[in-house]
């Protein structure tokens, strides 16, 4: 799933009136299409047809449905992924519920600005059961595993032994997904919002509101630095 195509392909059917690569109009036609209609209810065809393109073209670009379906997948995870070496390192001295509420908030915001809300992908059953879904499953244990390594540094006692560390890893991702649920109903994904998610998540570990609040100013302070960070990537 991994094979780039980087051929200039065939002139368009029609205009392109965006400036984006002609291999994100695709992943963007085709992002819409697998959220709206479906994975396999769509097309390549009608991903060209959307795209402005003969169909033909888009395989200088991808080599099928299920190599887009791939690179839709892994934007869902990759960016909060490649964040949490990082996270650690900023909340080394921090507590550990700022740590947890910190991964939260960002892989809130990477499911909040990824377009055409392709996190909802990973919940579609015709997705789940696809071959691209197969190579997505090793990236999204890893985001699981680093959720519960640093949520069992944060949990009560009494969560922490009820739960394995990848269990409550698989959970805690659960429950910032409803973003993406929130998303599709029209819901803003504004600071509010976000920080009820995260919060939420710190409760669910067992974690007071007492320490809850502190974590939250806290993982917003080291939020602007991260954020920071990225923009000098």
């Amino acid at each position: 799933m991994s094979i780039r195509r980087t051929h200039p392909g065939r002139p368009r059917l029609v205009p392109s009136n965006t400036a984006a690569p002609p291999r994100e109009q695709v992943l963007h036609a085709a992002a819409q299409l697998f959220v709206t209609k479906g994975f396999a209810a769509t097309s390549t065809r009608e991903i060209a047809d959307k795209v402005g393109i003969r169909q033909a073209s888009l395989y200088y670009h991808f080599t099928g449905k299920d190599e887009i379906l791939a690179e839709l997948l892994e934007r869902s995870v990759r960016p909060t992924v490649d964040r949490v070496d990082q996270i650690e390192q900023l909340t080394a001295s921090a507590s550990p519920e700022a740590a947890l509420y910190l991964l939260a908030l960002v892989d809130i915001h990477t499911l909040a600005e990824a377009p055409d809300n392709i996190g909802m992908l990973a919940t579609h059953p015709d997705v789940t059961s696809s071959e691209a879904f197969d190579a997505f499953r090793s990236i999204r244990a890893e985001l699981a595993e680093a959720y519960g390594r640093i949520a069992t540094r944060a949990t009560a006692p009494g969560v922490a032994t009820a739960a394995e560390p990848g269990h409550l890893g698989e959970m805690l991702m659960h429950l910032v997904e409803v973003t993406t649920t929130l998303r599709s109903s029209g819901v803003p994904i504004d600071d509010a919002t976000a920080a009820v998610i995260a919060s939420t998540c710190l409760r669910a570990c067992g974690v007071p509101d007492s320490r809850i609040t502190p974590a939250a100013s806290s993982a917003t302070t080291l939020m602007g630095g991260l954020t920071t960070s990225r923009s000098g990537d």
